[in-house]
């Protein structure tokens, strides 16, 4: 099991990574990693690069681990390289494949999956020699060959990006959209500045016309829209944890949310981590930490109490949607 709110378990027949980007700085695995190889756990031994990875964290196969998921009979929400990165440039393609080949047999779970290397993904996953390496791995577990030659859309898998910011957003969401994917998520986690989803993809032929990733259509200049065939299925958002927890804005979280409630895009508030404002902040959390804050009072500084005491509400309310 995993306290991670959107999932049920984890799965890591991959770990390490190498921080690319802001929403790195205090990475949960990196700091997880440490703690493991300290505690002696075998699969966490192997060192990062100093300068962008750390303790335990060096990028790791682990092949005994890729038939988890076959062992779990009732269907779970499983979120695939927790500790990691399946479209690391060190993975290789090859082994990404016999991950690939494990999802494909497990129809019963939803495979979630999170990566920063979008291009990665989309170059790897639009490629038929891919999956051909992908039905190599079934044939070699006794499973007959996905049908067709090109690439395959498993229903069972959510394919996502992080995106920290609007210049994350940006630079991963386009390589998404274009990747082929039963469902496209993204998570705006850790959350450090506000993210407009209209217009993170590329002006088509400079003609102005801006991407709306949420409803799926091109916008032009005067208002007119065209259907793009593809949008985001899922947004997640959420505050950073974590003892150099950076601090999430309510009106970055509200922004995003109303994008999703005007396109009737499935959103999900994960945390507000670290820290919360007075205007989201429990009623319990002001008797239990005794403040001496009017609730009723809007303090635009934000307050450390903890991810437990700051919980999970957005102007009252639980999102918890799900495509």
């Amino acid at each position: 099991m995993t306290a991670i709110e959107w999932t049920d378990v984890t799965w890591n027949p991959i770990s390490g990574c190498d921080r690319v980007s802001p929403g790195c700085d205090n990475c949960y695995a990196l700091a997880m990693a440490k703690r493991l190889k300290a505690m002696g756990q075998a699969k966490y031994q192997l060192d990062g690069d100093p300068r962008t990875s750390g303790p335990g964290f060096a990028v790791t196969t682990h092949p005994d681990a890729l038939d988890v998921p076959l062992r779990l009979r009732k269907p779970r929400r499983i979120f695939a390289v927790s500790m990691g990165d399946l479209f690391h440039p060190q993975v290789t393609d090859d082994f990404i494949a016999q991950v690939f080949a494990v999802m494909s047999m497990c129809p019963q779970h939803t495979f979630q999956v999170l990566t920063k290397r979008a291009r990665r993904m989309v170059n790897l996953l639009s490629s038929s020699n891919f999956w051909l390496a992908v039905n190599a791995a079934r044939l070699q577990r006794g499973v007959s060959c996905l049908p067709g030659g090109g690439p395959v859309l498993l229903p069972n898998l959510w394919l996502g990006v992080s995106a920290e910011n609007q210049e994350a957003a940006k630079a991963r969401i386009p390589a998404l959209l274009f990747t082929p994917a039963a469902v496209r998520w993204v998570s705006v986690e850790p959350m450090l500045g506000p993210v407009d989803l209209l217009g993170v993809g590329v002006d088509r032929a400079k003609s102005g016309m801006v991407a709306d990733v949420l409803a799926g259509e091109y916008v032009m200049p005067d208002g007119e829209r065209s259907r793009i065939g593809v949008s985001l299925d899922w947004v997640v958002c959420g505050g950073e944890s974590g003892i150099s927890a950076r601090p999430i804005h309510p009106d970055w979280a509200r922004s995003l949310r109303d994008q999703c409630v005007s396109t009737d895009t499935p959103f999900l508030f994960k945390q507000w981590g670290e820290w919360c404002h007075s205007d989201q902040m429990p009623e319990e959390a002001y008797r239990l930490l005794d403040l001496k804050i009017n609730l009723s009072q809007n303090h635009p500084n934000p307050h450390r109490i903890g991810k437990r005491h700051a919980g999970r509400e957005l102007d009252g309310q639980i999102w918890d949607q799900y495509p």
